[in-house]
This record gives C-alpha cells, structure tokens and sequence, in this order.
C-alpha cells in the first residue's frame, strides 16, 4: 500500500466567526482543497504551530463482504428522529413534515408545535378579539405586556392550556443510535441501556457485529494511541460496550445530508470513524470542515478517522440525469410511509453512513444495571416503514 498523503492547513475562520454558522448549510463553495478520495492524512496548525491531527482517510480498505453484513444486519435501522439537534438544519416550515403541524416558538434549528390540545384552543381563539382574548388571560392570571399582539396573546392562553409541544424538536430525519446510551434527563427517564433500536432488532445487531469490529481495527491500525485511550475508558464500564471495539455507540444516518454541527455527547479524548454503504448513484455528500476548508469524498468501502468535535457538515447530495436514468432501474429497497415526511428517505439512490464513537457519559452509569435494559427486548421488532 502507498504511503498517505498528508495535508497541512490552518483555520480559515476565527472560532467565534466559524461559530455563528453552526446549524447552517455548507456548499461545495465552501471546499477550498482538492476533494480528498484518496490514502490521505490531514493536520491542521494551531497559532503556535503546534500540529493537530483532523482526520485519517483510507480508500477502500472494508472487503465487499463485510460492507454487504453491513447493508443487511443495519440498512432498516435508521429510523425517524427529531432529536439530531443542529445537524438536522434550519427548521423547513414548508417541508411535508412540518407543512401538517402548527409551528410555535422556532428558532434556528428547534421548534415547538401545537398538540392536539392546542389545536383546539387554536381554533377557539381564533374567533377572539384582542380585547377578549386579554379578558381570558385576566381570568386565567396570565400576565401580559399591555402593547401585545393578538397572535402573543393567543399563544400564551394555548401555552397556558397546555396545548404547546413538551419539548421542542428538529427537523425529521432518518437516524439513529444502535449500542449503548447512557441515562435520559428528558420525560421517560430511562436508564443506561441498550439502544430501543438495538434490544428490538438484537438479532441483525448480532450479526452484523464483524462490519462495526473491522472498523475499530481500522482505528486501532491508524491512531493506536487514540484507539488505546478510547478502550481504557471504554472499559471501564465493559457491559455497555460493543464486543471487541472500543466503541458504546454507532449512529446510523440515511441520506441525512448534516448541517454544521460539533458532536455532542462524544468521548473527548476519542474519534469518530465513519464509513458509508452506497445503493445506486449520486453526486456530492462531501464531509466538509468548514473551518479549514477541507472536504473529503466518503464512499463505499472507504473509512475515515475523524475529529468530531470540529465543526463538520455535509454538502448537498443531488441526482445528475444520468444518476437519475440508472436510479429508476434500481427495485425499491425499503417500505417506507410517504405520508411521514422524514426528509431524504423518498430518493431512488441510498447513502447510509455509520459513526462509531464512545458515549462520554458512559463512564458514569453505574457497575449494575437491571438486565432487562441490556437484552433483547420483548416488544415486536420494529418495522421496516418509517412511522
């Protein structure tokens, strides 16, 4: 095998100038490097010309066997979320998803929406004066500013009714964690466990183990030192931790093109590792970091080790015509609802990326843990259509 290439860079943005961009759409504008695709390792300098390393990008080194273990234990497993946070993009109110629900409170990446509750006072309220509706606030003791509108004053008598969304949310896409969680903070209050995803599928999560494991070879092979430190920690709560890797965690993405984003929740001294299974054809889906203005071209067979905690994204993934004639050809590879809306599971072409990683706050959970949340669960297996 031919020696990497390396790549030396240095930030193109200030980090508070990179910052204002987060949860924003990078273009292929933003590339200002040759497009990585080949055996390639990328550092990027510090002002003091200290030397950090960004990511180690190897070309085609998963075998074909493994990657199709791959595709059938994991492709029905990137289900629809709206938890991804500001990967998932600006909130599009005229998407299929959000053009069906009530939008309140939206900013940026997150919104809250109205309930079936406050669907109801909607249409109640709708019919109010202002002068009435600020009588009902009066009833009710909510305050009020003297100069508000009829819209604020409609949404805090809903709110106060509770007919506003528990927690705000993303927009809709196909992704999520197979492996081990830590605790929940949020309404359900689950424990450490093994992903719902995982204890309902545990059979094709079982048999698809080799696929994750040649991954974490592959980051040992690479950044040995990185891959040690990441197992140390991984072991020490060995039970929530994917047999023979160094890993707690692997999130499944389909066709989720990211907006910029810094992972959370990842192990600090670690790496991320990524590879991507690919049906049919399509153009662009690079992963860019957009403060050094590099970008590298992730695709079947391929692997990267990657610093997550930069600022990271994906360009646009689009269709060529010639990409589109061979798409049609292609038989359908999932039963997916087209009244959901989840944003990318409707194109002939698939791109699903996998991202190994350890849990920060594994580390935490504690040395015992009722077994049932570390088994196969006894619920129905969840099914291939998004719902």
């Amino acid at each position: 095998m031919p020696r990497p290439k390396t790549l030396i860079v240095k930030k193109l943005f200030s980090d508070e100038e990179i910052a204002t961009r987060e949860g924003t759409w990078i273009e292929e504008s933003d590339i200002k490097y040759p497009i990585v695709n080949s055996n390639t390792d990328v550092y990027w300098l510090d002002d003091e010309g200290k030397k950090h390393l960004l990511l180690k990008f190897r070309k085609n080194c998963i075998p074909d066997a493994l990657t199709q273990l791959g595709w059938d234990s994991y492709k029905d497993l990137a289900k629809a979320s709206r938890g991804r946070g500001a990967s998932a993009g600006p909130i599009d109110t005229t998407s299929q998803y959000w053009g069906k629900r009530k939008l309140v409170d939206t900013k940026k990446w997150s919104t809250g929406y109205l309930n079936p509750k406050g669907l109801e006072l909607y249409e109640l309220y709708g019919h109010f004066e202002l002068s009435a509706l600020k009588m009902k606030c009066d009833e009710l003791q909510i305050k009020y500013a003297e100069d508000i509108d009829h819209k604020d004053c409609m949404h805090l008598l809903i709110k106060k009714g509770g007919g506003i969304s528990k927690m705000k949310v993303n927009n809709q896409v196909a992704s999520n964690p197979i492996g081990y969680y830590e605790a929940g903070k949020n309404f359900a209050n689950l424990p450490c466990r093994l992903t719902h995803f995982t204890r309902t599928n545990f059979e094709k999560y079982n048999n698809g183990l080799p696929f994750i494991q040649h991954i974490d070879k592959l980051f040992k092979r690479l950044i040995p030192d990185a891959h040690e430190r990441q197992l140390q920690r991984a072991s020490l709560k060995s039970h929530l931790k994917i047999p023979k890797t160094s890993f707690s965690t692997v999130t499944i993405n389909r066709n989720f093109r990211t907006a910029m984003h810094r992972d959370a929740g990842d192990f600090k001294g670690g790496f991320g590792n990524l590879t991507v299974i690919e049906r049919g054809k399509y153009h662009g889906g690079y992963t860019i970091f957009p403060q050094f203005g590099v970008a590298i071209d992730l695709r079947n067979n391929d692997f990267v080790a990657m610093d997550v905690h930069q600022w990271h994204c994906n360009t646009p993934i689009y269709e060529t015509e010639e990409d589109k004639a061979f798409n049609e050809t292609l038989e359908p590879a999932f039963k997916d609802n087209p009244e959901v809306g989840t944003v990318g599971i409707y194109e002939k072409y698939t791109r699903i990326s996998f991202v190994c990683y350890l849990r920060e706050k594994i580390a935490t959970c504690p040395d015992t843990i009722d077994p049932q949340f570390l088994t196969k669960s006894g619920h129905s297996k969840i099914q291939t259509t998004m719902s």
